[in-house]
Order: C-alpha cells, then structure tokens, then sequence
C-alpha cells in the first residue's frame, strides 16, 4: 500500500488557512456577492442619477439661504411670506382699440405683431406712433399670440401690453365735468358683470356725448383688454369711476344737482320724451337677469322702460343703454334746437 502523504491531494500548506482542493472553493461559491444594491446606490441605474438631482438641488437652497439669510421655506406663502407676484398687465387687441390706445397716449410696454401680417392704414399708423413712442415691437408668429389672447379674442394680428387700467374717483370725474362747464350725462353699472356689455357701454357714452361710467367695487365687469376691445378704443377717452358703494355715490350725485334715472323693463316712465333729458343725469343701468337692485331702485328720481315688441321679453344691458342715450341725445339736441329759434 502506496504512503498517504504521496499524496498531493492530501498535503496542506502553511499558511493558507484552507486546504486546497474542491471544497474549499465550492463553500466560497455558496457565500455569494452579498445584498444586492438598492437601485438609487447603483450608479448606472435612473433612480441614482434622480438621488443625486435631488441631493444638487438641495445644495443649492442651503447656498441661497446663506447667502439671503432667509431659510429654504421662509418666503412661501405658506408661511405668511409674499407669493410670486403676478403678472396684472392688460392686453389691448384688435387694430381699432391698439390704434385708438396709442393715439391717446396711453402708457405701453411692448407692441406685437403678428408675422406676415397684412399691411393697411391702420397697422402702419400702429407701427409709426408705437416707433415715435420708444414703445417695444415684437414680431411673433401667429399661433404665439394666439395662446397670449383669450380664446374667443380675435386679435387681427395686433396686441399692445399695458398697465393695469386705472380707474377715476367717482366725485373727481362729476367735478371735471362741471368745471368744463358740461351739462353731464353719465351711466352707472348695477350688477353688469359681461366686460363685453361694459365695451359697449363705454362705446356708445363716448357716441352720444357722454362724459363717463360708473362701475361699482364688487359683482361688476372689469375694464380689462375684453371691454377695451369691445369699446373700439372709447375706453381711451371716457373715463371709467370706480365707486366702493354705489348707492352712496348716487346720493352724493343728487346733493350735487344731478338726477338719476334707472332703466328698467317695469319702469313707470316711457322712455320717449322723457322730461328729465335736459338735466344733469345719471343713467343706471342692471343685469339683464336680475335688473337693478332694490336699494338703487329706491335712490332713482325715475324708473324708465323702453318699449319693446311683446315677442322680445328684454334687451340686454349694451343694447338698452345705448336706445336711452341715443333718446336722451336727441332729445338735448332738440331743446338746444328749439332754444335757438
């Protein structure tokens, strides 16, 4: 019988620890790598890359705070901090309302065109007073101003940026008047919530000669580009009175001489040779819906109604006043008239 340790299989070397041979390793084998990475450790894999956006971002809060010595969250508004501050600029659209902005000097900020746009009088003039004016022309494409404008805005391919509109003191604008020695005529808003009736409005104040419009604080339409729009650019030249109560304001307009008159499908004065024409008026005109309200009612010197076909129930708020101030025109032109003779 062959000596075991002839053997090679069965000699140990110093210093190994392990004997050699298959064993040894196969229990190395079994050990494995040990836990397998979470996937935001693995630096090839997407959720490592985000741990390490999140870990710049931070990083970059804690540089600001120190330089501004303010804490990540201290200017949220969730912390009784200012929110970003919002853009409140108005647009003013359409040829005939940027036209009529620029012609009255109207503050603006920058003027834009649309791309290829088609040149006429309008536009060149647009182009000319916004030049002389240092005011900013943009050329934009198209769909871009599309996406400024409101969806229903038709634009015609102009758009002029302005400031908040700024709206007059009721008492100042009815001083203003009387100084020019005016006899005035001037419409107030009660309840009208559409900036499109209030447009019109304003539109046909400046048509038929009167010197401004009254909007109360709350529950009114805003003189924002819609009513500039609709207005045609009367907005530039009709002042527009903003009242914190309306029915105050009233009274004070009657302790200066002025009457007020409120239009009215249920009105117990015929609107057609209305007595009051002459006189220093107020018009007051309602919702379509609610029509004016029970304390304006009480404050009116007369309730007027306009007589309409019996198939119409009512007229909307635009379309009434501009029928009342048409007849109150005409009816101060025919006095003026008479008085000549």
């Amino acid at each position: 019988m062959s000596n075991k340790k002839s053997r090679t299989g069965a000699v140990r070397k110093k210093g190994l620890g392990k004997a050699v041979g298959s064993g040894g390793q196969g229990r190395q084998a079994l050990e494995g790598r040990g836990p397998t990475p979470k996937a935001e450790d693995r630096e090839y894999h997407a959720k490592y890359k985000e741990k390490k956006a999140r870990e710049r971002y931070e990083a970059a809060k804690k540089r600001h705070s120190e330089r501004t010595g303010r804490g990540p969250d201290s200017g949220g508004a969730s912390r009784g901090g200012r929110a970003p501050k919002k853009d409140d600029t108005e647009l003013v659209t359409g040829r005939n309302a940027v036209l009529e902005a620029l012609r009255t000097k109207i503050p603006a900020t920058a003027l834009y065109i649309a791309a290829r746009i088609e040149m006429d009088d309008r536009v060149r003039e647009i182009l000319r007073l916004a030049t002389n004016r240092g005011v900013s022309v943009l050329e934009i494409m198209r769909p871009e101003m599309d996406r400024m404008t409101e969806r229903d805005t038709v634009h015609q391919g102009v758009v002029l940026k302005v400031p908040p509109m700024e709206y007059a003191h009721p008492m100042e604008m009815l001083d203003g008047v009387l100084d020019r020695d005016e006899n005035p005529l001037i419409v107030a808003l009660d309840g009208v919530t559409d900036p499109r009736n209030l447009g019109a409005i304003i539109r046909s104040v400046a048509a038929f000669g009167g010197q401004g419009v009254i909007v109360p604080q709350r529950r009114s339409a805003s003189l924002n580009s819609a009513a500039w729009k609709t207005s045609a650019g009367a907005a530039a030249r009709i002042p527009v009175a903003m009242a914190s109560n309306l029915t105050q304001t009233l009274k004070e307009y009657k302790k200066q001489g002025v009457f007020i008159i409120g239009l009215d499908g249920d009105g117990d004065v015929s609107l057609p040779g209305l007595e009051l024409a002459d006189r220093p008026l107020v018009v007051v005109t309602g919702s379509e819906g609610k029509g004016l309200s029970r304390l304006v009612t009480e404050h009116c010197d007369a309730v007027v109604s306009i007589p309409i076909s019996s198939a119409t129930e009512s007229l909307n708020a635009g379309i009434a006043t501009s029928v009342a101030l048409y007849e109150i025109a005409k009816l101060r032109a025919d006095g003026l008239a008479t008085e000549g003779e």
